[in-house]
């Protein structure tokens, strides 16, 4: 005899016309709702995608999804509920396990008897299911529901377990939660360190500054190493824009894509979005755009609340559990809900090409079985909006377009970026997901591929995002990126020889180029910048503990490698699309001192809030139409 908590009332029928079952496409035709040119024209496009047909004719827009569902209980002989009226009892989460929920987009309804009634939107899968399920358990018999309802209650019944499971979806052995200079003792010993500096200092004024001096010439070194091969890399091995391959798929069946979308506190990005994203031409009845949405954010909720969703595109709202709000935990939480083999990521303000889902679908077909994610490049839609949107845009086409290249052709670990970001669905699974703590989870995620022995590759498909044209945000965005690079590093080099062992020599030096020291550069600019001093007649400390020979080396060397970092520059915005931020390359000198305070900021962070979001607010970019000229 099953649970007497869980054996609850049996369901209400639903209307259904007395006639023979038939296929789906065969009934909308009868009913008058599609023509028979179109189910033609449908089941000629299942040919070459993976998707029901009922889901083929509500993502070309030919029939509602109410009509494909109310189609489908008669072709199975079953119930059509509506879960929003009659959902099922807190009780039914004893019934099914919640991975299996997920795992199968089922959720357990009603007990009938020992009959457990599932929701479901496949009830052709429901073997499979069974399958799973463990010896002795219940028979199972679908009814109809919408997706999203059954989404919901999902949540609904599992939301303490699934909350818990996106915040320690990976290992503490993996993961930056365990942090602890935000406790007491790490403040502790913090505070000795700092005040250790300042009574040498204070003792010995100059030599402490040769030391940092040093410190900060070493670092230089080791980036301007890594930027200088990686530019010798790519443009040796560059492939001319005009014999890239176009986007093919070869299979006889495309790839199911599930592209996640953070949303928080986003007011006015909602329509745009959805325009941007329309414009793609992957197979809609193919794609999956979750936008994930915090239970939390009233603003985003009441934004979508005014939005029409189009039939490709849902909401998933993570539930506030007391802990922490990242877009780490919220990509946990909707990775599960996710029903593609393909994972990707954009951002909220992001305009991907419109063939960007042909060139990951192609590329992973083609790949070899280690290839796990895929990066794209990330460019911005308004690079002349201003001074700071200049600049920025040219960092970024330095980073994307030469430096990054280069290092993946020298065979370095890849940090990722936080968008265009597309993963195979094994391989993330495996690797437990993001770290939820971790505020630069992209990066952390993309060195530990690299530890297990999976590779990333660059693909030749732009995004373009909002190039954050206002100075504190630019500071804010940048200090949470430099405080996720030093939480990073700090947590694979608890065992620095594992590392080591994970990488070997090469990539493990360009870890230390790639984090310690690309985060050191921005704190030592100031003292970098004292080699101009006696340019001004001023005097300069090295000249009185290393002597003069030795400072004008390194005021060389300093020199060559702010003309490397303008050479970069100017190359990397050469192209027709960049050619007029040419004239505003060298004021990337003025800049970077933003980046400097932003490591302040950080360095206080790592100590104070190391897991603290400081949210950029986007949708203050101008259009590139509506943009002044330069």
């Amino acid at each position: 005899m099953s649970d007497p908590l869980l054996r609850l009332s049996a369901p209400r029928p639903v209307a259904r016309h007395d006639r023979p079952a038939l296929p789906v496409g065969r009934q909308l035709v009868n009913d008058g709702l599609i023509t028979q040119t179109t189910l033609l024209h449908a089941l000629a496009i299942q040919r070459r995608i993976d998707a029901p047909i009922g889901e083929i004719l509500v993502a070309e827009g030919h029939v509602a999804r109410e009509d494909v569902l109310s189609a489908l209980a008669i072709q199975h002989d079953t119930d059509r509920v509506d879960l929003s009226i009659d959902p099922p009892s807190p009780g039914m989460a004893r019934a099914l396990p919640a991975h299996l929920c997920q795992r199968f987009g089922v959720v357990p309804w009603r007990w009938i008897g020992r009959t457990l009634l599932i929701a479901t939107t496949r009830p052709d899968q429901l073997k499979d299911l069974a399958a799973a399920l463990p010896d002795g358990a219940p028979m199972l018999l679908p009814v109809i529901a919408d997706q999203d309802q059954i989404i919901t209650q999902t949540s609904r019944l599992f939301q303490g377990y699934l909350a818990r499971h996106a915040v320690t979806r990976l290992s503490k052995e993996h993961s930056c939660r365990t942090w602890c200079l935000g406790a007491m003792t790490g403040r502790v010993q913090a505070g000795v360190l700092i005040a250790l500096a300042l009574g040498l200092a204070v003792a010995f004024p100059a030599w402490a500054f040769t030391l940092l001096i040093g410190f900060a010439v070493v670092t230089l070194a080791m980036t301007t190493t890594l930027k200088a091969l990686a530019l010798a890399a790519q443009i040796t091995h560059r492939v001319p824009a005009d014999v890239q391959p176009l986007p093919r798929v070869q299979g006889p069946r495309m790839a199911r894509i599930s592209v996640m979308v953070p949303l928080f506190n986003e007011e006015r990005i909602a329509e745009a979005l959805i325009q941007r994203l329309s414009k793609l031409s992957y197979p809609k009845a193919l794609l999956d755009v979750v936008l994930v949405l915090e239970a939390k954010d009233a603003v985003t909720r009441a934004t979508l609340a005014r939005t029409d969703l189009p039939s490709w595109m849902r909401v998933i709202e993570v539930p506030d559990d007391g802990t922490i709000t990242t877009k780490p935990r919220a990509l946990n939480y909707a990775l599960d809900f996710c029903n593609g083999d393909i994972i990707g990521v954009w951002d909220a303000e992001d305009a991907p090409e419109t063939d960007q889902l042909e060139k990951v679908a192609a590329h992973f077909e083609d790949a070899a079985p280690n290839v796990a994610c895929l990066q794209g490049i990330l460019d911005y839609y308004n690079p002349r909006q201003n001074w700071l949107s200049r600049c920025f845009t040219i960092e970024y086409a330095s980073w994307w377009r030469l430096v990054l290249p280069g290092v993946s052709r020298l065979g370095l670990v890849l940090p990722l970026g936080g968008t265009t970001l597309f993963f195979r669905r094994s391989i993330l699974d495996e690797l437990g997901g993001w770290d939820a703590h971790n505020v630069t989870e992209d990066a952390d995620l993309g060195l530990r591929l690299a530890r297990r022995g999976y590779t990333t590759e660059l693909i030749p498909t732009a995004t373009y995002e909002e190039a954050n044209c206002r100075a504190w945000p630019w500071v804010k965005q940048r200090s949470r990126w430099i405080k996720g690079y030093l939480i990073t590093y700090f947590v694979h080099m608890r065992r620095p020889r594992a590392l080591l062992r994970d990488l070997g020599w090469m990539r493990f030096l360009g870890v230390q180029a790639m984090f310690m020291a690309t985060v050191a550069q921005f704190a030592s600019l100031p003292l970098l910048w004292s080699f101009w001093l006696p340019i001004f007649g001023l005097p300069h400390p090295v000249m009185n503990t290393l002597g003069a020979g030795i400072f004008w080396m390194l005021a060389v060397f300093f020199i060559a490698t702010e003309l490397l970092n303008i050479t970069i520059g100017l190359l990397a915005v050469s192209d027709r699309n960049h050619r007029h931020l040419l004239k505003w390359v060298p004021t990337l000198v003025f800049y970077f001192p933003l980046g400097s305070l932003a490591s302040y900021k950080a360095l206080y962070e790592l100590v104070a809030k190391p897991f603290y979001w400081d949210k950029t607010q986007h949708g203050h970019g101008q259009s590139e139409d509506t943009q002044p000229s330069s």
